[in-house]
């Protein structure tokens, strides 16, 4: 005979609606969405003799399934100096393929976690989110919780994001963007025939892509969830990409390859996520999921940003 299953040997999950309070802001995330977006990044060119520049300009519309998966039972983090707390979070998989030919261009697995208050450290409720990239990268992300966790009523505010590489005043530690004209024309102007509908506006500031997708859409309530991974300016200067006022736990760790400055430093992350509800002509809604996430890529001297942003319908 088999061992009995007994509550010794298992932790028993929560009733969803249990569940469901318990991930807070997270818990309309759970299910399966999908949609299109645009990826910028700025890659070291150790090999293309036929590019006479230290970098090449990648831009690729994109295809994207990302699904969450609820952690039905609670995570215990045992204290030593407080009490234990437990929380809930959320498995997720994305997946990001290239617009134009379906090739594959991103996978990452990961958690989403509602994380409570602690006292030792003393911490607010946060979020955080841990992800794992084949390119050799883990991120911790954290963020404190944006209008205590609750939705605000309309569309969400996008910002402008600055695909411009950049240096940081060594006085103030503000953002000061590269001025080489070669270094710039790229940007306006793309070795390669940009995908289609990718304008130099784009280019410059792709959250226009966010921005244009929901221009003419009606928005009754948003959302938003804001982490960062050792944010570029966070701390001294402007932030280099939102939110606006990062929290600096977390960071980035790499392989040697992509984590010293002997080819590239991928060492910063700053990301929102806004999970909208549309309104249709009807009076129905439906969920509707956009991000905006630049990393942080130095290489040549420069800081690059690396940005992705996408518009997702839950399925």
């Amino acid at each position: 005979m088999g061992t009995p299953i007994t509550s010794s040997i298992f932790r028993a999950a929560a009733p969803s609606d249990i569940t469901l309070d318990r991930l807070g802001p997270l818990k309309e995330l759970s299910g399966r969405w999908v949609g299109t977006g645009f990826n910028l990044v700025s890659l070291p060119n150790g090999q293309n003799a036929n590019i006479p520049l230290p970098f090449f300009l990648k831009l690729n519309t994109t295809m994207e399934a990302l699904s969450f998966t609820k952690i039905g039972g609670p995570i215990p983090n045992r204290g030593s100096s407080q009490g234990d707390i437990f929380f809930l979070g959320l498995h997720y998989l994305q997946q990001v393929s290239d617009g134009v030919t379906s090739a594959l261009l991103h996978l990452e697995p990961g958690l989403w976690l509602n994380l409570p208050v602690s006292t030792s450290p003393a911490q607010p409720r946060t979020l955080a989110r841990l992800g794992t990239i084949p390119h050799g990268d883990s991120i911790l992300a954290q963020g404190n919780l944006i209008n205590n966790g609750d939705p605000f009523p309309g569309p969400p505010k996008i910002d402008p994001v600055d695909s411009t590489p950049f240096t940081l005043d060594a006085t103030t530690g503000a953002r000061v963007n590269d001025t080489n004209p070669a270094y710039l024309a790229p940007f306006v102007t793309p070795v390669s025939p940009p995908p289609p509908g990718i304008t130099p506006a784009i280019i410059a500031n792709p959250n226009l892509i966010l921005t244009n997708a929901i221009s003419a859409q009606t928005i009754v309530s948003t959302f938003v969830l804001a982490v960062s991974a050792n944010p570029v300016g966070g701390i001294n200067g402007t932030p280099i990409a939102p939110p606006a006022t990062p929290n600096i736990v977390g960071g980035i760790e790499s392989i040697p390859f992509v984590g010293t400055n002997a080819n590239v430093n991928a060492n910063a992350l700053s990301a929102i996520f806004w999970i909208e509800t549309v309104e249709n002509s009807d009076g129905s809604t439906f969920l509707q999921l956009q991000y905006t996430q630049t990393v942080i890529l130095e290489f040549v001297g420069l800081k690059w940003p690396h940005i992705s942003v996408a518009t997702l319908v839950k399925q």
